[in-house]
């Protein structure tokens, strides 16, 4: 890479592919199911990941970036999807923070684990950071299809679970879901459209754009951020200055959503997670001191990641259906991914080392995400007040049984999950 902004393209590329692929991608895991789109999608990014290993210009860079993007862009929800046909709604939240610690994690020791890739000695052309991409990419593969053999679409499907068990987490679903008359219902384009497009999705998915927005400018530039912060250090120093920061980024990923789950709360410790990045964003805009900016690390760390699991959840469980729940994350994730483009060019090289433009759009973010989530929470309480004073009840007069079904969230029995 030798042109000025090469490196925030090459990150652009990959979240390009998002925007454009996240919504078809999660109707496509409803049509063919989670237990092998998931592994399938696993299995091409693997292999584009170990095609990295051999790029030889910038442009087949960007095309491979862009092909990863699109086999990456329907894993998370996808996944966040398939937990949502196993979990209860009050369950979902902390089980889902179980798949998404590992992503501070991976900022933990992603690098440390890199450092011990370099060492392999080389073959052919694969060596230096190649090294890194190719095996990476095998043991990527390697999982994915492990997980064709082992995933069940749903658990009605597995050979694991006794016809008892079956039907209790067939029960378990039905309770919470109004007017359900099956767990897993056929898929119908236009309940997956509206529940896209229902106050809750779209409020939720600007919410998960700024939350992205500062969770990946933490992961792409906190080495850049570090440096800044300790200018004398070497680079495997940085790289281990990096490190406290990623685990309590993990330590609180699992915490806050233990205790949404815990208290049946969601918008209140999403409220209590924004704060401590608006302080750590504060510290980095206020003042140059090393140690004071380092402490705003762990600040935002702390807040950042937890919330990718409360946007999440708080989207996926307010629904009524499978594929409404589907369409809700769709909609949050591509959200999401337009922060991550967003992310990519926050932080410019002309405004290094300090980055006051990147830290101080992080601190707006960080407010806004939240004003909105106090809003969303009024916003649900009000409409719980008016379903119990039965102000909505006119809705159901002259519907049939099939037509009350499918009123999802309308539903005068509807109560939104805060």
């Amino acid at each position: 890479m030798t042109g000025k902004y090469d490196f925030n393209i090459l990150l652009s590329a990959v979240y390009a592919a998002f925007v454009f692929c996240e919504i078809p991608s999660n109707y496509l895991c409803k049509v063919i199911g989670p237990a092998i789109f998931i592994p399938a999608l696993s299995l091409g990014f693997g292999a584009f990941s170990l095609a990295m290993a051999f790029v030889m210009t910038f442009k087949s860079g960007i095309a491979i970036r862009f092909m990863l993007g699109i086999f990456e862009a329907g894993v998370f929800p996808g996944i966040a999807y398939y937990l949502s046909r196993w979990y209860r709604k009050d369950e979902l939240g902390f089980r889902l923070a179980l798949y998404i610690v590992f992503a501070p994690l991976a900022g933990a020791f992603g690098g440390l684990f890199a450092a011990a890739l370099l060492m392999i000695p080389k073959f052919g052309m694969v060596t230096s950071w190649r090294m890194i991409f190719f095996i990476e990419g095998l043991m990527t593969m390697t999982v994915a299809i492990i997980a064709f053999f082992l995933l069940s679409d749903r658990p009605d499907t597995a050979k694991w679970l006794t016809p008892e068990e079956k039907a209790l987490c067939a029960a378990r679903s039905k309770s919470e879901n109004v007017g359900a008359a099956v767990v897993v219902d056929e898929l119908k384009t236009q309940v997956f459209l509206s529940c896209m497009f229902n106050t809750t999705s779209i409020v939720v998915a600007v919410i998960f754009l700024l939350t992205n927005l500062t969770v990946h400018s933490l992961s792409f530039f906190l080495p850049a951020i570090v440096k800044t912060i300790f200018l004398t250090m070497s680079v495997i120093h940085l790289e281990l200055m990096t490190v406290p920061v990623y685990v309590v980024g993990a330590i609180m990923s699992l915490l806050l959503p233990y205790l949404s789950w815990k208290t049946g709360r969601r918008a209140l410790w999403m409220t209590l997670s924004a704060p401590l990045m608006i302080v750590g964003y504060s510290i980095f805009v206020a003042t140059n001191n090393p140690s004071a900016r380092y402490v705003g690390c762990f600040f935002i760390a702390s807040g950042t990641f937890a919330l990718i699991s409360f946007s999440n959840t708080w989207s996926a469980i307010n629904t009524t259906s499978d594929t409404a729940r589907a369409g809700a994350i769709a909609m949050t994730v591509f959200g999401g991914n337009l922060g991550g483009v967003a992310a990519t060019w926050s932080f410019l090289p002309q405004y290094a080392p300090h980055q006051l433009p990147g830290n101080a759009l992080n601190l707006g973010t960080s407010t806004v995400l939240l004003v909105l989530t106090l809003g969303l929470w009024a916003w649900q309480n009000r409409q719980n007040e008016l379903r119990e004073q039965g102000s909505l009840n006119y809705l159901l007069e002259g519907k049939t049984r099939e037509e009350v079904a499918a009123m999802g969230t309308k539903h005068p029995g509807f109560r939104f999950r805060t």
